[in-house]
C-alpha cells in the first residue's frame, strides 16, 4: 500500500499496490503492521456501507466526539463520490482546513480519517456505495457534525447538492 499526506495533518490517502496478470489484479486495502509504520491507528472494531441512489446527494460533515471520537478508513465501492475531510481540532496545524479528493471504484482509494476530523461526501453518479472501517462503536450521544456549505470552512463542493438530509443541512454555523 502506498501512504500519501494529505493538507490535514494526520490524514492520507491510501492507495492499493495492484499485482497484475492476465486474470486481473490482486491488492492488499488493509494492513495493520503498514498503518503501524505509518504512525495511524489500525483499531477496527466496526464497518459500515452507505448506499446513495442519486447523483448530487451529501452526507456530511459528521464526526463522533470525545470519549468516543473515531478514525476512519473511507472508500468507494460503487459509483463515484468527491470525498472531503475537515480538521476540526484546535490543536492541529490544518485547523479548519478541509481536503477533497475523488474516491471511485475505478481508482480504488481510500482515505485514512484521524479522530476530531469530519467527514463528508457528494456522489458524482447514481448508485453509489461507500465502505467504513471504524476504529470505535458508534455512540449516538458522541454523534456531531457541522453544516457542508458553513462560510467558516468554504468547502468548495464540485457540482450542486441535489438531495441532503434535513439534519445535515440544519447544523448551526461553526463556533470555535
Amino acid at each position: 500500500m502506498k501512504f500519501v499526506a494529505t493538507l490535514l495533518e494526520g490524514a492520507f490517502m491510501v492507495e492499493a499496490e495492484a499485482i497484475s496478470d492476465e486474470r486481473g489484479f490482486f491488492a492488499r486495502s488493509f494492513c495493520t503492521q503498514e498503518f503501524v509504520e505509518h504512525g495511524l491507528d489500525p483499531r477496527l472494531v466496526q464497518c459500515s456501507v452507505s448506499y446513495n441512489e442519486r447523483h448530487g446527494t451529501l452526507r456530511g460533515m459528521h464526526y463522533q466526539r470525545a470519549p468516543y471520537a473515531e478514525t476512519k478508513l473511507v472508500r468507494c465501492t460503487m459509483g463515484k463520490i468527491y470525498d472531503v475531510m475537515l480538521d476540526l481540532r484546535p490543536q492541529s496545524p490544518s485547523f479548519m482546513r478541509w481536503h477533497g479528493v475523488e474516491l471511485s471504484a475505478d481508482n480504488r482509494r481510500a482515505v485514512y480519517i484521524p479522530e476530531g476530523v469530519a467527514h463528508g461526501f457528494l456522489t458524482l453518479s447514481d448508485a453509489c456505495e461507500v465502505f467504513y472501517q471504524i476504529s470505535e462503536f458508534f455512540h449516538p450521544e458522541c454523534a456531531a457534525g457541522v453544516r457542508w456549505n458553513d462560510p467558516a470552512f468554504a468547502i468548495a463542493w464540485p457540482e450542486p447538492v441535489r438531495q441532503i438530509s434535513a439534519r445535515d443541512q440544519g447544523y448551526p454555523d461553526f463556533a470555535e
